[in-house]
């Protein structure tokens, strides 16, 4: 009796040293991928959105994996990553030149505000009285600029480090998806395997809903606001628009709100025109609301119209909560999370709300002939 009560207290010993021995793995496994889950996620997303693309890719290269799932990774890394590192090049530039800027307004001191500062409605009248201020006092337009300086300067360092990391995960996003597609069949049909033995038959139904959400968002969203940055960035590139590719930058972000980039091109049009270069101005405002914001007013709405319909507010937290979870490559994970989980629920609520209605539907039915009679007259 003894000794079959120490195998037991053995044999129960190795089971905890065994599950202690897998969570340790678990945990040390999650401890080398965490730096990268964000990069994951977006890996995933982009693969099952991209993949129509991809099949076509494979059969155009007549099966090759590894070539198909190289010349979609090349195309991606074209559009999402190079705009980004050349962003992160161009502020750079931009402090550079800011502080030359800086240093011969100190030489030379503040030039008079133009006529139209003053006349400008509302804030022209103050605005003038500043500008005049720092025109006549040389130390207060030192000690301005010395604060602007200082706070432009941390605000570029601190905002290209973020770049720069979020680069480097949308880098690694690209290079995992090569994987994700070479594998994307195998995976997919684990990954849905998995999925039906948890939730049963309604899988089908809630990929399906997730997955034309996620491809909504990718497309109608987030590949319109790309789209919108890089011809922005090509307008002020062909009209000589100081800080194009900063501008490109910010136009792409603007693109995420509804109707958010006229506040970029608007103001670049008006300095054209201000500067002299009316030709230009000309060509900015054509190509900033026949193109740039014609993407916004024609693809946007068509693309996002293949998926689900999404609330604003839900792009707008998403944006900002992915920002703060992810870094900047949360920016495309936010968006595309939250509105998968929002098409989840809602598909779940509305299924169970058919059910509900479909099992009281013979009970009213059974209230008598009278009520069928007069509820179909009614219809």
């Amino acid at each position: 009796m003894a000794s079959g009560g120490n195998m037991k207290t053995v044999h129960r010993i190795e089971q905890i040293g065994g599950i202690t021995a897998i969570v340790l793995v678990f945990l040390g496994c999650f401890a080398v991928l965490k730096p990268f889950v964000s990069a994951l996620i977006w890996a995933a997303i982009l693969c099952y959105a991209t993949w129509p693309c991809y099949r076509w890719l494979h059969r155009a290269v007549r099966g090759r994996r590894t070539i198909a799932a190289a010349l979609m990774v090349l195309m991606i890394a074209a559009v999402m990553v190079l705009p980004f590192a050349i962003a992160v090049t161009t502020l750079a530039e931009n402090a550079s030149r800011a502080a030359r800027m800086i240093q011969q307004i100190q030489e030379h001191g503040v030039p008079e505000p133009p006529a139209w500062v003053g006349q400008t409605p509302l804030v022209g009248k103050y605005v003038n009285e500043y500008w005049q201020g720092l025109a006549e006092s040389t130390e207060r337009t030192t000690e301005v600029l010395k604060d602007v300086f200082m706070w432009s300067k941390n605000w570029i360092v601190k905002h290209s480090v973020g770049l720069g990391q979020g680069i480097f995960q949308l880098s690694v996003s690209v290079l995992v998806a090569f994987f994700f597609y070479r594998s994307g069949e195998k995976v997919g049909s684990q990954v849905q395997a998995g999925v039906q033995r948890l939730m049963g038959e309604t899988t089908q139904r809630l990929l399906l809903a997730v997955g034309g959400t996620i491809k909504g968002v990718v497309y109608g969203i987030i590949g319109t606001a790309l789209a919108q940055g890089i011809l922005a960035g090509v307008g002020f590139w062909i009209a000589d628009v100081p800080g194009a590719y900063f501008w490109a930058l910010l136009t792409f972000f603007f693109s995420l709100v509804p109707n958010g980039p006229p506040l970029i091109w608007i103001p670049a049009t008006i300095w054209l025109f201000y500067t002299g270069h009316t030709g230009w101005g000309i060509f900015m405002a054509l190509w900033g609301l026949l193109v740039i914001s014609g993407v916004d007013n024609f693809l946007r709405p068509y693309l996002i119209s293949r998926g689900s319909p999404l609330p604003f507010v839900l792009v707008f937290l998403g944006v900002l909560g992915g920002i703060m979870a992810f870094g900047f490559i949360g920016v495309f994970i936010g968006p595309t999370l939250l509105a998968a989980g929002y098409s989840l629920v809602d598909e779940v609520i509305t299924h169970r709300a058919g059910a509900a209605n479909e099992d009281k539907a013979p009970e009213s039915g059974a209230d008598g002939g009278a009520g069928g009679a007069a509820s179909g007259i009614t219809c």
